[in-house]
């Protein structure tokens, strides 16, 4: 399964936050800010420290995609 962070994106532009405000708040490196941006997957660990800054649940900042199979 492929993994969008879209909803994370989306919810950082309507709280007026750049990647960079994300890695501040919540101490995540700047590797994972960077795996983060490509839809990589990251520690549940990571994904916890987002959703407890943001005041969310790992559903508010993330997909699953279904894979494309020919």
């Amino acid at each position: 399964m492929d993994i969008s962070y879209k909803r994370l994106w989306k919810m950082l532009i309507d709280r007026d936050l750049k990647k960079k405000d994300l890695q501040e708040l919540t101490g995540i490196s700047s590797s994972s800010i960077a795996k983060l941006g490509k839809n990589k997957p990251v520690t549940l660990e990571v994904l916890m420290k987002i959703c407890k800054t943001l005041e969310c649940n790992v559903g508010d900042i993330m997909d699953f995609l279904k894979e494309n199979r020919e």
